[in-house]
């Protein structure tokens, strides 16, 4: 690496795989001169995951710069990075609601959420800071039984994966690392830390609806207040959920299916083999949304 190239961005997403890696990275990757670690709110993240990512800030000296997506009403003008903090940091959806205006909801066919709201500011921010697109690693928390989640540009896009090549981990190795310390993510491995994310199975859905219908207050006001925004409208409102279905439709399987709650991962600590064999892994992961990168240095 040149002087110029030994430049490390840590991904951060609030989750608890994702804290391992930023932390394990500080504390190795001596081959780069600089390292950031950035934190992208949407604003439907939990309360928890934001105290979360405060903690691990102050116990691993992460020096965390937290932002937000400030997205103009330009058309063909992308999401920027706005500053923020732990007090300021929107907890009422202001980012979400703002690229749903714009863009529309976002579901299966349309997935822009975390192109508008994470890796298109994420890389701003940092261009913004003085690093060029393509002049910096970028270290995304995916585990080494999540392998189908890397992306196929990752050496075009200049993305590693930590915890699959460098410090192999399975979910029951970060809990255990977690049972260790003395404060945790106090979510349950299927809440994840976007309370509702669309890409999650339907039986974590119902299961959350179950517990905490509240989650769910917010798609339900963009269901009603967005229904025909963004491109792409065939003149039938746009929901988020697969098969077409509204939080309408959740909540009335919720409460007229008898199913078997998600179960909480967050908490296993039984052997790797475990971790391949859990029959409700969806595209969301188990705990946390990463940045999906792919053109994001645009």
């Amino acid at each position: 690496m040149s002087d110029e190239q030994r430049r490390l961005l840590i991904s951060f997403s609030g989750g608890e795989t994702s804290a391992l890696m930023a932390k394990l990275m500080i504390e190795n990757a001596t081959e780069y001169d600089r390292i950031r670690t950035v934190f992208a709110n949407t604003g439907q993240e939990h309360e928890e995951t934001l105290r979360f990512v405060e903690k691990c800030n102050d116990a691993f000296g992460l020096n965390v710069n937290w932002i937000e997506a400030e997205v103009s009403p330009q058309r063909g003008v992308g999401s920027r990075p706005k500053t923020v903090d732990y007090a300021t940091a929107s907890r009422d959806g202001e980012p979400f609601e703002a690229v749903i205006a714009k863009y529309g909801i976002p579901n299966q066919a349309f997935s822009h959420c975390s192109r508008e709201l994470k890796s298109r500011p994420i890389h701003r921010w940092a261009r913004e800071h003085g690093w060029a697109a393509g002049t910096y690693d970028t270290a995304i928390g995916i585990r080494t039984d999540e392998i189908d989640r890397i992306s196929p540009n990752a050496a075009r896009e200049r993305l590693i994966y930590p915890l699959v090549s460098r410090f192999p981990h399975t979910k029951s190795k970060v809990n255990e690392f977690w049972q260790r310390q003395p404060f945790r993510l106090e979510l349950k491995g299927y809440e994840g830390n976007c309370k509702w994310c669309w890409k999650k199975s339907m039986r974590k859905h119902l299961t959350i609806i179950s517990e905490r219908p509240e989650a769910y207050d917010f798609p339900t006001r963009m269901e009603a207040q967005h229904a025909f925004a963004g491109a792409g409208q065939t003149g039938e409102p746009r929901r988020f959920f697969r098969g077409n279905l509204a939080v309408s439709d959740l909540k009335r399987i919720a409460a007229e299916t008898k199913f078997a709650p998600a179960e909480d991962d967050a908490r296993s600590y039984q052997i790797d083999l475990i971790d391949w064999l859990d029959a409700d892994l969806d595209a969301c992961g188990s705990e946390s949304c990463e940045v999906e990168f792919g053109g994001a240095h645009a």
